[in-house]
Parts: structure tokens; C-alpha cells; sequence
């Protein structure tokens, strides 16, 4: 599965290329036609016409797209890497569904009202979600096997998805709200929205991405890993770490958007093979293609209304899990 460099820089340089295909079309096409002229005219700064005025819009809703895309495909490829699981995915591992239950909490019963505070406490739920799956996909003969990561992290967002219909329902003072960001979605996005999330994204994917040379190791085996002069309990924490703030920070501005983290990675490693030193940085990069172009998508087939992201990427996702499942048969990495 290795890669020649000049194979992996024109991937590289193709990635590239559709990402700014995906995002000019973001700001070009959606709901409402727009010319030519009133794609240049708003970006610019001129917002005379409705048509300049709905490009200008577009702008933050694409930008935010380009970085939550980013964060799942990166933290997806993290998260596999830190487990070993294939299947491993926020959205599959319950981690999104946990900073979901906890932000839902916390507005339903202690009045977070702060956008900052919305994404410190998707963060802590969505730790705790991790913490709790690998705990418990720990038990028994054999480890956290992929298999019994997977089973835990279903059960546990299923359950959490209960719980937060439970908190929700009786309250319809914020149902209407939460039921389109349950969905998963960046419609409404703001400046002011990015401003918030971008120091989170930021250490994220610097912790991250800083983490590839050690992931390579812990693919070896952890008793390898440790030889090599690896903190092999250190390195899984950081990881985990920079994954989770990725997770949390994503789900607070827009909601559980999953099989991102999932898709990406396995199309990366197709592309530039294992070396997570290039898998990191192209799931981040594919991550953002993907979810950009999906939200394009879900615009432009159902006008003039709109499908949330989060239908679209499930709707692509959901097939390509059940192709890993059945043939990998849920091994290890």
C-alpha cells in the first residue's frame, strides 16, 4: 500500500483542484440561480441584488462546510489509526451522539445560551462518549476488538439518540431548533459562527496532524511500537485528544454529521496508501471536498428547498459501510 512520491503529490494536486471546484460551486449554485456577474459583484463586497445578497450568504455557509469536512475526515482517520478498527467513525463510535446529548442538556436544564460554552460542552460529552465506548468495547476475552468497538459504539448511540429525543420533546420552546441541528447540517452559518469554532479547529488539527509518524508505529503493534521508543499510552491519549476536539467542535456548530470520518480515510488509503504522515492530511483535504460537495447537492436536487448535509453524507455513507463490513469481515487494521 505504499505510494511513490510523484503518485502522491498528483493526488494531491487533483484533491486540490476539486476542493476549489466544490467550493466555487457551493458559492455559485444553490436554491436560488444566480448570474455570472452576481457571484464577482458579491464577492467583492456588493450585496445590491438578491442574487448578490445570496451569494453573500454562501460564502460563510461554504467556508464553514470546508472546515467541519475537514475535521470529521481528519479525526476519522485519527481515530482509526488509534484503535485499529476500519470502522471506526464519531458518528459510529457514538462520539458525535455524546457531544449531541451534552449540549441538548445543557440548554434543556442549565440555560447555555454561550456559543462558546456550546462547543466546551460538546467536547466534554463527546470525550466522555469515547471514553465510555472503548471502555466498554475493552471488556472481555480478546480486547477492544473492531468488532466489539462497533457493537458498543451502535448501542450507545442509539441510546444517547433516545436520550436526547427524551430531553427534547417536552420542550417545545427549543424542539424546532434542535431537530434541524440534530440532522447535521451548515445552513445559517455565520462569520461570527466560524470565529467561535476556528481556535478549536485549529489546535485540533495541529495535534492531529503532529500525530502521524506515531500512528505509523502503533499500526506495527503496540509491544513494536514501544521498542521503537514510543509512548504507546501517551500517543493514543494525545490522539485521542485532538480527535475528540475535532468531534466536539464540529457537532457543536452543526450538528452530528456522520460517515464522513468513516468514508474518507478508506478512499485516502486507496489513493496514497497507510503512511498517516500523507493519510492525515488528504482525509482532511477529501474531508472537505466531500462534505462541500454534499451540501451542494442537497441544494441544488431539491429546490427550491433543501436537503440538510447530514441526509446527503448518510445516504452515501451508509452503503459503503456495509461494503467494509462485508469485505474486510471487521479486521483490524
Amino acid at each position: 500500500m505504499r505510494r511513490p512520491a510523484r503518485v502522491r503529490t498528483t493526488w494531491l494536486l487533483a484533491v486540490v483542484l476539486v476542493l476549489l471546484v466544490t467550493m466555487v460551486a457551493s458559492v455559485a449554485f444553490g436554491s436560488r440561480d444566480v448570474a455570472p456577474d452576481d457571484v464577482w459583484s458579491a464577492l467583492g463586497g456588493t450585496d445590491e441584488t438578491l442574487g448578490q445578497a445570496a451569494v453573500a450568504k454562501r460564502v460563510p455557509r461554504t467556508l464553514l462546510a470546508v472546515l467541519v469536512g475537514a475535521a470529521l475526515g481528519l479525526s476519522g482517520g485519527v481515530m482509526q489509526g488509534v484503535t485499529r478498527n476500519p470502522l471506526a467513525d464519531p458518528g459510529i463510535l457514538g462520539v458525535n451522539m455524546g457531544a449531541s446529548l451534552a449540549v441538548v442538556t445543557s440548554v434543556a436544564y442549565f440555560g447555555l445560551a454561550s456559543a462558546t460554552g456550546y462547543i466546551w460542552v460538546a467536547m466534554a460529552g463527546a470525550a466522555l462518549a469515547a471514553g465510555f465506548v472503548y471502555t466498554v468495547g475493552s471488556l472481555g476475552r480478546g480486547g477492544a476488538t473492531p468488532l466489539k468497538l462497533a457493537l458498543a459504539g451502535a448501542a450507545t448511540s442509539a441510546a444517547f439518540a433516545s436520550l436526547v429525543s427524551a430531553v427534547v420533546l417536552p420542550r417545545n420552546d427549543i424542539a424546532d431548533g434542535f431537530r434541524l441541528w440534530q440532522i447535521g447540517g451548515v445552513g445559517g452559518a455565520s462569520y461570527a459562527q466560524i470565529g467561535n469554532v476556528l481556535p478549536f479547529l485549529v489546535v485540533g488539527f495541529a495535534v492531529c496532524l503532529s500525530s502521524g509518524r506515531a500512528l505509523n508505529s502503533l499500526a506495527l503493534g503496540d509491544e513494536l511500537a514501544a521498542g521503537l521508543g514510543e509512548r504507546v499510552a501517551v500517543v493514543r491519549a494525545v490522539a485521542a485528544v485532538g480527535a475528540v476536539v475535532l468531534c466536539g467542535a464540529s457537532t457543536a456548530v452543526a450538528g452530528p454529521i456522520g460517515f464522513v470520518g468513516l468514508v474518507v480515510p478508506h478512499a485516502c488509503r486507496l489513493l496514497v496508501g497507510v503512511d498517516h504522515r500523507w493519510l492525515l492530511p488528504f482525509s482532511a483535504l477529501t474531508g472537505a471536498a466531500l462534505l462541500t460537495a454534499a451540501d451542494v447537492v442537497g441544494r441544488v436536487v431539491a429546490r427550491p428547498s433543501e436537503i440538510d448535509v447530514g441526509i446527503v453524507t448518510a445516504l452515501i455513507g451508509a452503503p459503503f459501510f456495509i461494503h467494509i463490513v462485508r469485505r474486510q469481515k471487521v479486521r483490524a487494521l
